[in-house]
């Protein structure tokens, strides 16, 4: 009982400093990604207005009006480098696993692109054939934006190979310490919002709008997958952070009862002893 006892509170230590850690990281990453949204979301919107007004017309991107055809799916996994992090990895596997079986009852090809190890390894398991690539960013100490754009060019480059005809990015949007939200996000070819793309405001565009989306849309897939990772960074930490605060409890609680049986069976033992020593002096 004493090494049970002691190996509980050296497990409490680690999980404690991982508490630690985590809580340390997670302030940094957290205000990266919440100053990268309002950059993406307008981003979005921009891109949104200006796809209004192009609408319908017969020079339009592929990257917007798509291939015609809507038979390939790529889905673009993030997840993390590592666990300890509760249901983070899981979730966002989840999620995309049940949109590709989705996808796959309805006659659809999926292929996987996976960006993060614990994805690509609970990925493999059910679809390894379909995972065309796999990008471990383990060596990254510090995400940025290049780490964004080297996975949109590669995925700018299937495009235009005719490899897929729709393109969904899965990750995790930070909400709070304890709440991640798992998000499937289409960005090829990009989802144009009504509201947005309805304005009634009139713009007159230098270049053409043809043009402008041409430059922007391959800058915007990169910073929507940017943003995409600085999330999943944020709630990777938060999930962490949450994880071993539980687990550090959880060892606490493992210890009182512990320490519990180890000192009634002490007290048993010495009751026993006591009641011998009793016993052999009476029959003397």
């Amino acid at each position: 009982m004493r090494v049970r006892i002691a190996s509980t509170k050296a497990t409490q230590k680690i999980t404690k400093a991982m508490q630690m850690v985590a809580a340390s990281k997670l302030r940094r990453a957290q205000t990266a990604a919440e100053a990268a949204r309002p950059y993406a979301d307008k981003m979005s919107a921009v891109i949104s207005n200006i796809a209004g007004a192009a609408a319908g017309s017969p020079g339009a991107p592929a990257l917007l009006a798509g291939t015609g055809r809507d038979q390939v799916h790529l889905l673009l996994v993030c997840t993390g480098e590592r666990g300890l992090s509760g249901a983070f990895n899981s979730s966002i596997v989840r999620l995309a696993r049940e949109r590709a079986l989705a996808l796959m009852n309805q006659g659809k090809e999926v292929k996987f692109f996976c960006v993060g190890r614990k994805g690509y390894e609970q990925l493999r398991r059910q679809f390894d054939k379909q995972i065309v690539e796999h990008l471990d960013l383990r060596s990254v100490r510090q995400l940025g934006f290049v780490n964004a754009e080297d996975i949109a060019k590669k995925i700018l480059a299937r495009f235009e190979a005719g490899e897929f005809d729709v393109c969904t990015l899965f990750y995790s949007r930070f909400r709070s310490v304890i709440a991640q939200i798992p998000t499937a996000q289409q960005i090829i070819p990009l989802v144009v919002e009504e509201g947005t793309a309805a304005s009634t405001t009139s713009y007159e565009y230098e270049p053409e709008e043809d043009e402008i989306l041409t430059r922007l849309l391959p800058r915007n897939l990169a910073v929507q997958i940017f943003r995409a990772l600085l999330e999943n960074n944020a709630s990777f930490y938060g999930a962490q952070m949450s994880a071993m605060d539980n687990a550090t409890r959880n060892a606490g609680e493992m210890i009182r009862k512990q320490t519990l049986v180890y000192n009634r069976t002490r007290q048993a033992q010495i009751t026993k002893e006591l009641i011998e020593i009793i016993s052999g002096a009476e029959a003397v």
